[in-house]
């Protein structure tokens, strides 16, 4: 995501508090600088939506000075491991050889740049629903895809799809030593990719006992744990079982900070990476 040029969406969670305010940060402009905080008051396992009480708004100045120095991977080994991220985090390789990424709506720009950048693939809406695909099963676009990311891809799952659904066709037969990666350093674009696929940012205002607390938390939602469990060991946080088959990692940034640069160096592109 381009922190200074994405549009941010808006995502409402769950707060296991007695009484807490959540400011929510909406971009107002593609061209950034101006922020919109909204707070909202609500109680302990309900949600915002359905009992927010209050509702104040201002405006904010641009908080970043390394906003507007944000780039996008400058080489096919950085956007290697963007896409990877991305793959890992909300795509697919199915049993058609196809790989399938899905898009919030918000994102059709980054749906179209890494078409624009594979060479190959279509963009199409998903009927009743706020999300967009991207489809690549053209050959050429694949064995491209499959080149970018070698090596690259952390998702035991997207290893397992690949090795079963696309090295099988015999046009692949020549890509023998396709590999994921297991190295422990995420100090790359990596993060920036998954993050784009499930992550969100929150600031959250506290009150308890006449005293507000501010936390800024980064969240990730995944059914899987270990590539939280890879997270969690690089940038500290904790893994928390929200309900069913969804396992939360929340990363209090704010106790955090000399990871702050990391994800401002990294997390890059322009997505509507929810600011809740």
């Amino acid at each position: 995501m381009w922190l200074y040029a994405g549009i941010t969406s808006l995502s409402f969670k769950y707060s296991n508090y007695k009484k807490v305010i959540v400011t929510k940060l909406k971009q107002r402009s593609q061209s950034a600088g101006n922020f919109l905080m909204t707070s909202y008051v609500f109680n302990e396992r309900t949600s915002e939506t359905l009992r927010h009480k209050s509702n104040v708004s201002e405006n904010l100045k641009k908080i970043s000075i390394h906003v507007p120095t944000h780039l996008r991977p400058a080489n096919e080994l950085d956007f290697g491991h963007y896409l990877a991220g991305l793959i890992d985090g909300d795509g697919h390789f199915s049993s058609a050889s196809q790989l399938v990424i899905v898009f919030s709506e918000l994102d059709a720009s980054l749906a179209y740049f890494i078409k624009e950048k594979i060479g190959y693939g279509n963009v199409r809406k998903v009927k009743n629903k706020k999300a967009i695909i991207l489809v690549i099963s053209n050959r050429v676009g694949i064995l491209k895809i499959l080149n970018l990311i070698n090596g690259k891809i952390r998702s035991e799952n997207k290893l397992h799809q690949i090795t079963k659904n696309i090295l099988s066709n015999s046009y692949f037969t020549n890509l023998t030593n396709f590999t994921g990666n297991s190295d422990l350093d995420l100090n790359n674009y990596w993060l920036a990719g998954f993050s784009d696929a499930d992550a969100s940012f929150q600031i959250k205002l506290i009150t308890r006992n006449n005293k507000t607390e501010v936390r800024l938390n980064f969240q990730i939602d995944q059914k899987r744990n270990d590539l939280l469990i890879l997270i969690k060991t690089f940038l500290g946080g904790g893994i928390e079982k929200v309900k069913i088959l969804i396992i939360t990692i929340l990363l209090v940034l704010v106790q955090l900070r000399k990871w702050l640069i990391i994800l401002i160096n990294f997390i890059c592109f322009q997505v509507s990476m929810s600011i809740t």
